[in-house]
């Protein structure tokens, strides 16, 4: 499974860098976001490809995993 870190970034690349990282690794992938409009955007996109997308908030930062 991919893991990215997006931190610091402002829409759409975390959502961009997430459509890649799923491209090269079908399976799914590990996003680490820093703000909530990019949780949106990503777990919004994650889903509409057809994976799941489960989020757990951890210091600050917010990890969302998606499985197919």
């Amino acid at each position: 499974m991919t893991r990215i870190d997006t931190c610091g970034m402002s829409c759409p690349q975390p959502v961009l860098m997430t459509k890649k990282a799923l491209e090269k690794d079908p399976e799914g992938a590990e996003i680490i976001v820093d703000n909530n409009t990019a949780k949106e955007n990503v777990v919004r996109f994650v889903r509409s490809a057809g994976y799941t997308a489960s989020i757990t908030e951890k210091d600050d930062v917010y990890i969302i995993e998606a499985r197919k």
